[in-house]
């Protein structure tokens, strides 16, 4: 196979694993201040990610290493372009990674309220700011003729793009609720599936309205791998909703997780071979083979990634069976 073709794919696989998984992640912490009444169901909610979020960011970090390697000039035009808003989720994830380490630091409650709400504030904010990043991509960036970004923060902010952040963020915390359905006890489940029935009703609504403007705000219609792909995804959310309303938590988890997999299978699916849309001039789009590293490189980077990928995902399977079980309030040592 041709190597930019397998790299494009690999990195595509590696953002959907990353959405996959921290998407459930981002929706357990935005849920945090909402769901636990008291602080024993807030550590139990915090614990169900626990031992899994911070592996579940490795795929964030391998899919942008692998971009740089695989593809420099797209890491330059994207993170100069996508500067600010690739800024505030990295000062996000700051806060969110000490949310998780200071909270159990001091029992004040007042102390563990604010964590808890910065908990909230740090999954939020790249939950909704991923999506708009992503529905730039495809609706196309302001990209001149030597590769670089011509535009500003604001170009990104569109009412087609928003809409993508809005969906992503209820789509994620839907997946949030599902999972503290499964891994939770006593009251939580119950609260977590009357929040997701609430979340899931926008996600679909926003989803839906997501579909119609991809018509003409995309090239998408010239795609029909990538259109049905999206459909599907409406599809799966929709059944996923529907599950979750007669408690059936495991296959709605999972068809929800699918929603997020067709979703970006629509967004890679619609790229090819491009991997940034220029708004300027369509030749001026970023393909493959334009923003490529060199033949050798990717060939380097292909043994290395065979060898070492599959032990990451029989590791990370692992700790997962590992901390299978449910987290209940009760069980918690003080």
């Amino acid at each position: 196979m041709d190597l930019n073709v397998l790299w494009f794919i690999l990195i595509g696989v590696l953002f959907t694993g990353f959405f996959f998984l921290e998407g459930f992640d981002y929706g357990v912490g935005i849920l945090v201040p909402f769901l636990g009444k008291n602080d024993g169901e807030r550590r139990a909610i915090i614990n169900s990610i626990g031992p899994v979020w911070d592996g579940n960011e490795v795929w964030m970090l391998t899919a942008g290493g692998a971009l740089f390697a695989a593809f420099p000039h797209w890491y330059a035009t994207l993170f100069s372009g996508f500067y600010l808003a690739l800024f505030l989720i990295l000062v996000a994830l700051i806060l969110r990674g000490v949310a998780f380490e200071f909270r159990s630091k001091d029992a004040r409650p007042a102390w563990r309220n604010f964590w808890d709400w910065l908990l909230c504030l740090g999954s939020l904010l790249p939950a909704l700011l991923w999506g708009v990043a992503m529905a730039n991509l495809l609706r196309g960036v302001p990209i001149d003729g030597h590769m670089q970004y011509a535009g500003t923060f604001f170009d990104l902010l569109s009412p087609y793009t928003m809409l993508a952040g809005l969906v992503s963020l209820a789509v994620f915390i839907l997946q949030g609720a599902l999972f503290l359905a499964l891994k939770t006890g006593a009251d939580l489940p119950e609260r977590a599936r009357q929040a997701g029935l609430r979340l899931g009703g926008i996600a679909m609504f926003a989803f839906l309205l997501l579909v119609i403007l991809s018509y003409s705000q995309t090239d998408l219609p010239t795609r029909p791998l990538a259109v049905l792909a999206l459909w599907a995804a409406l599809v799966t959310l929709v059944l996923a909703w529907w599950l979750l309303r007669s408690r059936r938590y495991g296959l709605s988890f999972i068809l929800n997780g699918l929603t997020i997999i067709l979703g970006t299978a629509a967004l890679f699916g619609g790229l090819f071979p491009r991997v940034m849309v220029s708004s300027l001039n369509p030749e001026w789009s970023l393909t493959i083979y334009r923003a490529s590293s060199s033949p050798y490189t990717l060939k380097v980077m292909t043994i290395v990634a065979l060898t070492l990928v599959p032990v990451v995902l029989i590791y990370q399977g692992w700790t997962y069976w590992v901390f299978r079980q449910r987290v209940k309030a009760k069980d918690l040592e003080y």
